[in-house]
């Protein structure tokens, strides 16, 4: 039986699609924004949806905005009598936190007012800074980051409980802004100026609101669920999340 070879043919990107490849594998940084998970209050499917949007563009680095956990139990406002005790609360969060840190091992975290809680207690009941552990070692992510905010390629990325809307925080310090907070919220503003153009993203959120934790939000708005890429520090992109 006579084989006959067969040449593999090279197919060579062109036009459109080889701009689309080259723009996909340019070294510049691209980094994936995830909204607040507030855990264990998260969104069915939400890391899914985030999970997606990584490979879709081919992302590089991680910022989670913030409010990465709830702290319901211990926040400053009434709890519901049928809801998590602190213990189960946190065990849960941790819980859905480590399939977070299983696809996304190294991010940066910007510290959310929700995360704070404890600290507030803490300081609130006089107890030194010596004595609580930090973020990391309580969810068990070493290599997350949890810092009050980052920078990467002059963009700001901060959850904004104390900094403002990123239209107020772009526009007061002439830098482009992301943040989250804003549950409803999902939106980029460019400002253009003299010599610079900058931009503002609320990033949007992954929380189900329909859990008794977001009930202080009951008859309002739906949530703006969704996260968002930034190529290069100049490129803002919103993904919405289909529901």
């Amino acid at each position: 039986m006579r084989r006959i070879k067969t040449r593999k043919k090279q197919v060579t990107l062109q036009g459109d699609i080889r701009h689309a490849y080259d723009r996909l594998t340019d070294s510049v940084s691209r980094v994936l924004i995830i909204g607040d998970t507030h855990a264990p209050f998260t969104i069915k499917g939400y890391l899914e949806h985030c999970r997606e949007t990584y490979a879709r563009f081919n992302c590089n680095q991680v910022v989670f905005i913030g409010d990465v956990i709830d702290n319901c139990y211990p926040s400053y406002h009434e709890n519901d009598p049928n809801g998590h005790g602190a213990g189960e609360e946190l065990k849960l969060a941790v819980d859905m936190i480590a399939d977070w840190y299983e696809v996304f091992p190294e991010a940066y975290v910007t510290i959310g007012n929700h995360d704070a809680n404890i600290m507030r207690k803490a300081f609130s009941g006089g107890i030194p800074q010596e004595w609580i552990k930090d973020f990391a070692e309580v969810l068990g992510t070493p290599n997350w980051k949890f810092v009050t905010e980052v920078v990467i390629d002059n963009v700001r990325y901060v959850h904004g409980h104390k900094s403002g809307k990123p239209r107020t925080g772009a526009k007061r310090d002439m830098m482009s802004v992301v943040s989250g907070h804003y549950h409803t919220d999902m939106y980029i503003d460019f400002v253009f100026g003299r010599h610079e153009t900058i931009f503002a993203m609320a990033v949007g959120c992954g929380i189900d609101n329909t859990s008794y934790a977001m009930a202080y939000g009951a008859g309002g708005k739906q949530p703006a669920l969704g996260c968002g890429v930034v190529i290069d520090g100049t490129e803002p992109i919103l993904v919405p999340m289909k529901r």
